[in-house]
């Protein structure tokens, strides 16, 4: 057998049976089929056609049989062949089309889509190709089409060109060194082939000699280029779970075949010769390709021979995995889950550090300072990043590799990793791989748990609340008629000449303390009432200047500039208009009682998207930090005498009417300022 009759049947039994065996691997651990499947699954078999026609082409020189007795298989040999090879490059832009959409993470637009369609053309050729092969007496394929030699050349070269600069400007936007690296590799093998192609059929480099039958050789197998591109998609998705591992399954492998080969295929080479006169070259070489399609199950077998080996470091990863899952309730704070969790995984991967950052829950924390690791967390977050690596913002940090802690584009943070080189194998890197969707179900576990607790601590409280409410509404009944007839009778008192001049002082006492009992018993009611109250429906416009009219003599009183701004207005029904004036007024009080003598209050409203916003600033001493979340807690109070009903009442009277109050920033840095919202049509 010669050196080109060699390359010929291992290039051809190669292209025929390797994108047979990964395409069967590839969907046989898939669920469904996507459309980009269905386009790998239409090369692989074009690549299987168009190696198995050569290859029957090859055996029949090899063997040397006759060409009358082998017609039609010739034949129909040579139609599968060209049909396949046809098809094969007009898939391969498909295909690299779908990736470039894939790459900016979208669905195919319409031009794509008639590019797609367009790609197809040269198929129609295959209605004047076909009869011409089975016309007339039998001639090797390139001899019988050599019309069409020269524009399937250029053909192809196009095609080739469009996918490798497709592949290089695809590479820009990979998240990794290493596929990067792969897809500039398939580009430029693909600019080879193309050039090879062109100059053996296109313009006929060495025709009639032995070395125009070696380029020709090569540009036939050329096509074997897919199979990497098919490889390079199970590499990307990670369709397939394939670790290639263990030295020692490796050279029990080795030694195994080579064991077959000596005793096996070399004594059936020599017996086929001797016994029915066959070159015994050809059958060595055809039980070798049996032998490399025995090879998977056979290093199957090797593998799960050795697994128990292996089982104590596969137990390692499994006990990693489920501790994460199992860990989410026993601890106290997600800090403390996060700090077990880095330790776990530093000490079961050999790993120097492991760090969890998380985005803060609050968004709203623009003017606070990010740290470094935040910066770099919200920069991958932004850039669409998995994987970050050999990352100069990284690399300063001290670690190795971080990766995205995300799940259904909500992004949590990032796991940053710092390792050897030696401890940052691929089966770590699967495992850290796996570790963060495990993470991040760890951390929504928790989360959910303490949102659950929170929601539990609400609905208990709601209940205290209710039957405190539902007491003082009690004691209020039995209070507001006595406090109603105490003050009557100190008014009838305070006519009397003679009594008014000795006890002036007390009756006038008497009154206003009935009034401020009589304010808070009209508290206590308002809050347990189960009811939303009601008025007569207002503009807000007209609302705002009633309610800053009711205040206006008391603001004068204090020295306290009291101003209302309207932007807009709005028709408020009779429960909106009841919520926003019991709310204003609430928030008008509180900041009349807060700002000191020379200040200012500003009442403002604006509508814009269907919500107008009502607003209160003043400008007092504000609100403490760690009083913001207390301030709309029934009878949370930091007044001696007050009843700390004010602002739960503007919370639950804008609930009730389907708005919002909330304590908003002041404009100008000082003071409070506080928003109600409410939807209007």
């Amino acid at each position: 057998m010669t050196l080109l009759e060699a390359l010929q049947l291992i290039g051809y039994s190669l292209g025929a049976m390797l994108p047979l065996w990964m395409g069967y691997l590839l969907f046989k651990q898939r669920l469904g089929v996507v459309s980009i499947q269905r386009l790998l699954l239409g090369l692989g078999v074009c690549m299987v056609g168009w190696h198995a026609g050569n290859l029957i082409v090859t055996l029949r020189s090899l063997f040397g049989l006759d060409h009358a007795q082998w017609n039609v298989p010739l034949r129909l040999a040579n139609t599968v062949a060209v049909i396949s090879i046809t098809v094969c490059y007009s898939l391969l832009l498909h295909v690299h089309i779908h990736l470039w959409a894939s790459s900016h993470g979208r669905e195919l637009t319409r031009i794509e889509r008639v590019r797609i369609y367009l790609s197809y053309i040269p198929c129609a050729f295959l209605f004047v190709v076909v009869p011409r092969l089975w016309a007339g007496p039998y001639q090797p394929m390139i001899g019988k089409l050599s019309v069409f030699v020269l524009p399937f050349a250029l053909w192809v070269a196009y095609s080739l060109t469009v996918i490798a600069i497709t592949e290089l400007l695809v590479a820009r936007r990979a998240p990794s060194q290493s596929e990067r690296r792969i897809l500039r590799t398939l580009a430029s093998s693909f600019i080879v082939i193309a050039c090879l192609i062109l100059a053996s059929l296109g313009l006929g480099l060495g025709r009639g000699t032995i070395a125009g039958q070696y380029l020709q050789t090569l540009a036939n197998l050329g096509s074997l280029l897919p199979s990497a591109l098919l490889a390079y998609y199970i590499y990307r998705y990670r369709y397939l779970e394939l670790i290639i591992k263990e030295s020692l399954v490796v050279a029990t492998f080795a030694a195994v075949v080579l064991a077959v080969y000596l005793y096996g295929i070399r004594r059936i080479a020599e017996w086929t010769s001797a016994r029915y006169g066959l070159r015994a070259g050809v059958v060595e070489a055809i039980l070798i390709l049996a032998l490399t399609l025995l090879a998977a199950p056979l290093r199957g077998w090797l593998e799960r021979s050795f697994r128990s080996l292996f089982e104590r470091e596969t137990a390692l990863y499994r006990d990693v995995v489920s501790q994460i899952s199992a860990s989410s309730g026993q601890y106290r704070s997600l800090a403390e889950l996060l700090r077990a969790i880095e330790s776990q995984m530093a000490n079961a991967l050999s790993l120097r550090r492991v760090d969890i950052a998380l985005l803060p829950e609050n968004e709203n924390q623009e003017d606070k300072e990010l740290s470094a690791v935040e910066k770099l967390l919200r920069t991958s977050m932004n850039d669409g990043v998995k994987t970050l690596e050999s990352d100069e913002r990284l690399n300063a940090l001290g670690y190795s590799v971080a990766y995205a802690l995300s799940r259904e584009d909500h992004n949590l943070g990032l796991l940053l990793v710092e390792g050897s080189a030696n401890a940052l194998t691929p089966d770590v890197r699967a495992v850290l791989d796996v570790l963060t969707g495990q993470i991040v179900v760890a951390i929504e576990d928790y989360r959910l748990m303490q949102e659950n607790v929170r929601l539990e601590r609400k609905v208990a409280e709601g209940e205290r609340l209710a039957a405190l409410g539902q007491m003082a509404a009690t004691v209020a009944h039995e209070v507001k008629n006595p406090l109603s007839a105490i003050k009557s009778i100190a008014q009838v008192m305070s006519e009397d000449e003679d009594l008014k001049q000795q006890h002036a002082r007390d009756l006038s006492l008497i009154v206003g303390e009935t009034d401020r009992l009589s304010k808070s018993v009209t508290q206590l009611l308002s809050f347990a009432s189960k009811q939303p109250q009601s008025a007569p429906p207002s503009a807000a416009a007209e609302l705002v200047r009633s309610v800053a009219a009711l205040f206006r003599a008391d603001a004068e009183e204090r020295q306290i500039v009291l101003q209302h701004r309207i932007e807009g207005n709005a028709a408020l029904n009779g429960v909106q208009t009841a919520a926003i004036r019991d709310s204003l007024s609430n928030l008008i009080l509180n900041a009349l009682q807060a700002t000191p003598s020379g200040g200012g209050i500003v009442i403002e409203s604006a509508v814009a998207d269907e919500v107008i916003t009502f607003s209160v600033s003043d400008t007092g001493a504000g609100i403490s930090p760690e009083m913001r979340t207390k301030i709309w807690e029934p009878f949370f109070t930091t007044r001696q005498r007050g009843t700390g009903l004010g602002l739960a009442i503007v919370r639950k009277r804008m609930e009730e009417a389907g708005g919002s109050a909330r304590l908003a920033p002041a404009n100008n840095g000082g003071g409070a300022r506080f928003e109600l919202s409410i939807p209007v049509q």
